[in-house]
């Protein structure tokens, strides 16, 4: 078909134009796999929880630093729902090309084990970055509880068989299975109550309705600090800086009783060497800022910072040992 000048001319200039917006965007991915020239646009960092949690606390607070290095925003989306799944599963959904990253808690390493279908897996299906920040695990009781050890309370559990009840934020969560790891090694009789989040569990034990609970540190500080809890026991490998008169369970004499919540940064998988490295290296700066120290630490947060390779050794291990602990305890979600 003939065709006039100005028409062949329009066609011959919307195919440069094509061509052109196909180069550069394959120079754009290119540049990204490499790691160079990242970000170029807005980066969204998923939390599978919803805000004001821990998780969402180490986002909020990485996300502003990187924000910050990079020239670019960084913007948490909460994605809460189905004990993490939900985020997780969008998370791995996401294309591996840096402008997708996941921070997550403990439930990346238990839900393996506590979900019987998964739409994700925890070996393929993400490449770990670091292990941003951890938080342990507090024993507490109620003021009225006279035990001050955990040897003490385990006597008087004991003694009164039947009696007695912990909080903890929810079925499958490190603190419940804490308690069931206790439970396992010392044959006490003590009944799981639940509850929908940390903040409620807490709540629950300073008003007595539980006279003992184990959530993460961070909420239960402020009433530890104001005497309206008594902490017996940390479950990290050393004393924390916030609590330094409460001693771990391994001072206390149970053996490898080491228990966290981790806070930890996934990218989807497919992510390139290039892009980790270059996520690794800026969480770290993010991570030696002396405000962001100070103020993870003042929400009981340890700042890690750990390689990709130990991280990832990490997650399997806490895989293993999780799911021994459910499989024991015989714990299931419906």
């Amino acid at each position: 078909m003939d065709m006039n000048l100005p028409a062949r001319r329009a066609i011959i200039a919307g195919a440069l134009f094509g061509a052109a917006g196909l180069f550069n965007a394959g120079a754009a991915f290119a540049q990204a796999k490499d790691g160079d020239a990242f970000p170029s646009r807005p980066v969204r960092m998923i939390v599978p929880f919803a805000p004001g949690g821990p998780t969402d606390i180490v986002a909020r607070l990485l996300g502003q630093r990187l924000g910050d290095l990079w020239g670019q925003t960084v913007l948490i989306d909460n994605r809460a729902g189905a004990g993490g799944n939900l985020g997780v599963e969008i998370a791995a959904r996401a294309a591996p090309d840096g402008y997708t990253v996941l921070v997550t808690s403990s439930s990346y390493v238990v839900n393996p084990a506590l979900y019987e279908k998964l739409r994700w897996d925890p070996f393929k299906s993400f490449v770990p970055v670091t292990n941003a920040a951890t938080s342990p695990n507090l024993f507490v009781v109620h003021p009225s509880v006279p035990a001050k050890s955990m040897k003490e309370l385990v006597a008087l559990v004991k003694s009164q068989p039947g009696k007695f009840s912990y909080a903890s934020p929810g079925l499958g969560t490190t603190p419940q299975l804490s308690c069931e790891m206790f439970k396992g090694m010392t044959g006490v009789d003590i009944q799981h109550v639940p509850y929908g989040g940390a903040g409620p569990a807490t709540t629950s034990v300073v008003g007595n309705q539980n006279p003992v609970g184990c959530m993460a540190q961070p909420p239960a500080v402020p009433h530890v600090q104001a005497g309206k809890l008594r902490a017996l026991a940390i479950t990290s490998a050393k004393r924390s800086a916030s609590l330094p008169d409460v001693p771990t369970m391994v001072e206390q004499g149970f053996t490898n009783f080491v228990t966290d919540n981790m806070n930890g940064v996934f990218l989807p998988a497919g992510a390139t060497p290039a892009l980790v490295a270059r996520l690794h290296a800026d969480i770290l700066k993010a991570l030696a800022t002396p405000d962001v120290r100070e103020r993870l630490m003042a929400q009981g947060l340890e700042p890690v910072g750990d390689t990709p390779q130990a991280f990832a050794a990490y997650v399997k291990q806490q895989i293993a040992q999780w799911s021994k602990v459910i499989k024991e305890a015989g714990i299931k979600v419906e």
